[in-house]
């Protein structure tokens, strides 16, 4: 959240959509996803009462 980049790499999905990306924890991320023209963005936090798995992110 605070500007810097983490992760800017090509991923690939498994087979059902989903990728692992582990983040360090006690924080907030802006995340954006791009992939043949489409794009999804979301805040995700990794503090200890956060979800683990991020099922609401798609790509339109």
């Amino acid at each position: 959240m605070d500007g810097n980049v983490v992760v800017d790499e090509t991923m690939k999905s498994q087979s059902n959509g989903f990728i692992d990306l582990w983040l360090p924890r006690d924080t907030k991320y802006q995340i954006e996803i791009e992939y043949d023209g489409k794009k999804a963005e979301s805040e995700i936090a990794t503090f200890e009462s956060d979800g683990t798995c991020n099922t609401t992110m798609q790509l339109k």
